[in-house]
């Protein structure tokens, strides 16, 4: 990815926001690297939004320090900061055409008229909108759309550009689609950006890092494959991805489920209570005479198989009633020996697949 000169660090120390007795973010501290696409991610309430518009100035803090580069910038005016902002309903002007929409901040900023058209054109090229210029914004789908209001953000070149959940107004597919554009255009343009969503899955697709956002805090910021094999809480195992969460307790040295001894990766926690989070796709069905060596095997009876075209999801209770589910594509070799509802099965999870963290 090439970083664009212009792009920035953003520094945020101990940012306090209140809205009344209600407190949304409790002293929050956040970097974001110069050219990094970084996600703020986490559920409605949590804080991410409200984030996001106090970078933006559009809500002031109630404490706290913003520094763009080595400038502070929390007291500043939302039209001093540059920054291009994407909102979720585009806010586009509808009595303007496409090309005026996009040329609306140069305008602002006494930009030439020379030097507006040619910079509207790169931008239309940018998001392949090419021809489109005179198009009115109520003829447009939402796709392109989507892509005025990106070119309107990035077309007076700013230092940093922020997105809040600019895809989820459009269907599946096309939401699909445009994630793999906004990450193409980025690693273009290299600007700093910083994007919420609630969308997991978007987040993984399009992300540097992702700060996982619970009760107005950053639970755990991390690049998404480390999130994922390598949560730190029990939310963050919860909300990234499928898991399955099993009791275990910290003892003598040694990991217990049970009367069982759970095998891990990494050495023994300290003694107290904690959760395995077992991901679907990690845990399998074992025969008895598979070798046990560096591999956790569960007793369980099988609940329910469910066929989904490539793969399939097995339901399985073990002996305390919790349920598990386990997931695999359908190669024929595994679904001539699968078992049918109602028969005991052996569930196996490798050593090293097996995470622990606090129980919540």
């Amino acid at each position: 990815m090439s970083i664009a000169p212009s792009a920035l660090p953003i520094g945020m120390r101990r940012i306090e926001k209140r809205f009344g007795s209600v407190t949304v973010l409790r002293d929050l501290n956040l970097d974001v690297e110069p050219g990094e696409f970084l996600t703020l991610l986490g559920p409605s309430g949590s804080g991410k939004t409200t984030l996001l518009m106090i970078l933006a100035g559009f809500v002031r803090a109630n404490g706290g320090s913003i520094k763009v580069g080595e400038e502070e910038i929390i007291a500043t005016p939302p039209h001093r900061r540059n920054i291009g902002m994407v909102f979720q309903n585009y806010a586009l002007f509808p009595h303007m055409n496409v090309f005026h929409n996009i040329a609306f901040p140069l305008k602002q900023r006494g930009v030439a008229a020379g030097e507006t058209a040619r910079r509207v054109e790169n931008a239309l090229d940018m998001v392949k909108l090419q021809g489109l210029g005179e198009r009115r914004v109520d003829q447009l789908s939402g796709g392109q759309r989507q892509r005025v209001a990106l070119a309107r953000a990035i077309v007076f070149e700013p230092r940093i550009v922020l997105m809040d959940e600019p895809l989820s107004a459009l269907d599946k597919g096309l939401r699909e689609h445009m994630q793999i554009e906004l990450r193409a255009l980025h690693r273009r343009l290299g600007m700093t950006t910083v994007y919420v969503t609630h969308d997991q899955r978007e987040a993984i697709t399009m992300s540097d890092r992702i700060a996982v956002m619970n009760g107005g805090r950053i639970e755990q910021l991390d690049r998404p494959e480390t999130l994922y094999t390598a949560p730190k809480t029990q939310f963050v195992a919860g909300f990234i991805g499928e898991s399955n969460f099993v009791p275990v307790e910290s003892r003598n040295g040694s990991v217990w489920y049970e009367d069982r001894k759970i095998r891990t990766a990494a050495p023994s926690p300290a003694p107290g209570q904690y959760v395995m989070v077992v991901r679907p796709e990690k845990l399998r069905l074992v025969t008895a005479a598979e070798p046990a060596d560096g591999v956790n095997v569960l007793g369980a009876t099988l609940s329910d198989i469910i066929y989904q075209g490539d793969s399939f999801v097995c339901y399985a209770t073990l002996r305390d009633g919790r349920q598990l589910t386990l997931r695999d594509y359908c190669r024929s070799d595994v679904l001539a020996r699968l078992p049918v509802p109602g028969q005991p099965v052996t569930l196996g999870l490798d050593a090293q697949d097996t995470i622990l963290v606090a129980a919540d």
